[in-house]
């Protein structure tokens, strides 16, 4: 009986802590130089309900030029990805608890979903944060130095700079302490 309880919780233990492999086989790992002289450091990403979020780039900072004031957490995801699905009851709640101080921005990294379909699954897991569904979403996760599995997530302070990277899935409560300890700043 003990060997079945230790080998379900390792089992359990080992999904919590793995994301899913990003479907993009787009992405060239071996940039030129003109690549990484011309990358892209302004942003204009469309959200499900046709709003804009734009955002910046610059050097070690993400700024979220129509949220200041707020921490952010930038999370990348997938409707295909269990992981992704898993954390959301999580980002749901983040979201209502600290509302006045912390929003959840997620980009799809999926192509050929339209926006119908998003809304139709944001519906189905009663989302309450924004949703981006714009071809710039891939190019920020490039710039953001690829991301290589998802969900991965940029816990952003109120001044803009990255306070925590996140692969996998995350545990709500490391994050609430994260967010907590961003407050205290």
């Amino acid at each position: 009986m003990q060997f079945k309880t230790l080998a379900f919780l390792s089992i359990l233990s080992i999904l919590l802590f793995t994301g899913c492999d990003s479907k993009d086989k787009n992405e060239d790992s071996k940039e030129t130089t003109t690549q990484k002289v011309n990358k892209i450091t302004e942003f204009q990403l469309k959200t499900t309900n046709d709003g804009i979020i734009n955002l910046k780039l610059d050097k070690d900072k993400i700024i979220l030029k129509d949220y200041p004031n707020k921490i952010v957490l930038l999370n990348f995801f997938a409707t295909w990805c269990p992981p992704c699905k898993a954390e959301i009851p999580n980002l749901v709640r983040l979201q209502n608890d600290y509302k006045n101080d912390f929003v959840v921005i997620s980009v799809l990294l999926e192509e050929m979903k339209t926006n119908e379909e998003l809304k139709a699954f944001m519906k189905d897991f009663e989302i309450n944060y924004e949703v981006v569904n714009s071809p710039d979403g891939f190019d920020l996760a490039r710039n953001l130095g690829g991301i290589k599995s998802i969900p991965t997530m940029y816990l952003i302070d109120k001044n803009s700079a990255v306070f925590q990277k996140y692969v996998g899935l995350v545990p709500s409560e490391m994050l609430e302490v994260d967010i907590k300890k961003v407050l205290e700043r």
